[in-house]
């Protein structure tokens, strides 16, 4: 936990359809909003048939956040979350944007699965409406992809993300803004096989109550409002007559709807047919729409994080639980990496140092769960699971560096596994890695008794480990091992030492 956490925080949430940020001060733990910023950026229209991101499509977007980037460009780095989603998921070239993208920001851009997108709108859908024992569905519609989740009261039960969102179905069936009955109907019956797999799960019986969080609800909520087609939210008979004015029209420019936002209309005939074929397949009757959304989830993790609340560090104690690992085995590890770590300093990874201790500890925690699948080439199953599963709390950049260091953690050292990782970590995770493996080593024996007094020093490529005089003779298992070790870091330039 931070000594002193910060007075403002801030979060960014890179859509498929719109950029926003929202700035709150933060007094005793208390929010209050002071900023928010939105850009419709369209960046799903810039994805290309195999899903390369276009170049005037990453201009525009990163004029979006050169203007974000002024206003949080100077926030400590632990003040700000900032993720990608749906179309930054898919981009084959996300990379490249992101290292243009996180330097106008000057702050990491983190992509999250859909599964997580899902667990964060809830959560912010949640905190606006506050708690209570209903069971609500949730629903968001984004750019390129659309979420569903039950759950009561701050607890997500059911998350579902579906690969359909305003942005992908308009451009698909209502191209340059032309509308018609038939592309309408291809569209509803799109959007309901996307549904199909997970009707069963999302019908009407297994909820209380339906809540839409994005901006595709609320346009349609203040459409029906403004034509008096409901006056409670959406309602199955207000989409009736929008659906029916929607597909007398020609063109989207033909639409002429009061409190529809000019810039909106391009999307929100794909938005319409998301919302009628999920009220059609779940048996919706009426929805409220809430002002919470994906960037006050952020907000609510973010807390967490200052508030020594990580949901990460639950998701790993619960996979730990899963996987049946050996926890007085985990905890001796944990132990000597922080013998190891205090040896060298907090300026060992200078203002990284806290990020470290997390991700070493929770690398000790699971670097055996592959085990549960097969003992012979564990540190990969391992790996695997870190690296493919859904991890609450956690990016898909977080998992990529949980993964590449327990993968590495025993026999060769793969050096260019690191050279693949964002920066800071393709310098600090080898060194993780050396830390994690040492402490994994000094405990092969699984045996309760305490751990030598050894001493150790470590530079770029040399480490050195000094053990009391005459232990090692009396350790001929733990000699062999490392005499294994210092082969395996040699091959991968590193000189080991001991005595």
């Amino acid at each position: 936990m931070l000594k002193k956490p910060p007075e403002t925080v801030a979060a960014v949430d890179l859509g498929s359809n719109s950029f926003h940020m929202i700035v709150c001060s933060l007094a005793n733990g208390n929010l209050q909003t002071l900023d928010r910023l939105k850009e419709m950026v369209r960046l799903a229209s810039g994805l290309d048939k195999k899903n390369y991101l276009d170049s005037s499509t990453q201009e525009r977007a990163l004029e979006c956040l050169e203007r974000f980037g002024q206003r949080i460009r100077n926030f400590p780095p632990e003040s700000v979350r900032v993720v990608g989603t749906s179309t930054l998921r898919q981009a084959k070239n996300s990379q490249q944007f992101l290292d243009k993208a996180e330097k106008a920001l000057n702050h990491p851009i983190h992509i999250i699965s859909g599964i997580e997108e899902a667990r964060l709108i809830y959560q912010g859908v949640a905190h606006s409406l506050g708690s209570n024992a209903n069971l609500r569905l949730v629903m968001d519609i984004g750019g390129g992809s659309t979420e569903y989740i039950i759950g009561s009261g701050d607890t997500p039960r059911v998350k579902e993300s579906t690969p359909m969102g305003c942005v992908l179905v308009s451009n698909a069936f209502f191209k340059d803004g032309k509308l018609s009955k038939d592309a309408f109907t291809q569209a509803t019956l799109f959007a309901a096989q996307q549904l199909e797999p997970i009707q069963k799960q999302f019908q009407r019986k297994n909820w209380d109550e339906a809540i839409g969080a994005s901006g595709s609800l609320k346009a349609i909520d203040k459409v029906l409002e403004a034509k008096n087609w409901s006056n409670n939210g959406i309602t199955m008979e207000g989409l009736e007559h929008l659906v029916a004015h929607l597909t007398q029209c020609n063109h989207v420019n033909e639409l002429n709807l009061p409190e529809l936002d000019p810039e909106r209309l391009p999307v929100f005939p794909g938005g319409v047919a998301i919302v009628y074929a999920t009220f059609k397949s779940l048996g919706i009757e009426q929805m409220t729409v809430s002002d919470g959304a994906l960037r006050e989830g952020l907000i609510q993790d973010l807390l967490g994080r200052l508030y020594d609340h990580d949901i990460r560090s639950a998701t790993v104690q619960a996979l730990a639980d899963r996987y049946h690992i050996d926890k007085g085995h985990a905890a001796r590890v944990k132990q000597t990496i922080g013998y190891i770590l205090d040896q060298l300093g907090e300026d060992f990874c200078g203002p990284n140092h806290e990020d470290v201790v997390q991700f070493l500890n929770w690398a000790a925690d699971l670097h055996e769960i592959g085990q549960d699948i097969a003992h012979s080439q564990y540190h990969k199953h391992s790996a695997y699971i870190i690296e493919n599963g859904d991890f609450a709390g956690f990016s898909r950049q977080d998992q990529i560096l949980l993964s590449t260091v327990v993968k590495s953690h025993r026999r060769k050292f793969p050096r260019s596994l690191f050279n693949e990782l964002p920066s800071p970590w393709n310098i600090d995770a080898p060194t993780l890695t050396l830390i994690l493996r040492l402490s994994v080593l000094l405990h092969r024996n699984r045996q309760e008794h305490d751990k030598p007094d050894f001493k150790i020093s470590l530079t770029k490529s040399k480490i050195r480990l000094q053990f009391p005089d005459d232990w090692l003779a009396q350790a001929p298992l733990t000699h062999a091992d490392l005499i294994q070790e210092a082969g395996y870091l040699k091959s991968a330039g590193f000189k080991l030492e001991f005595s």
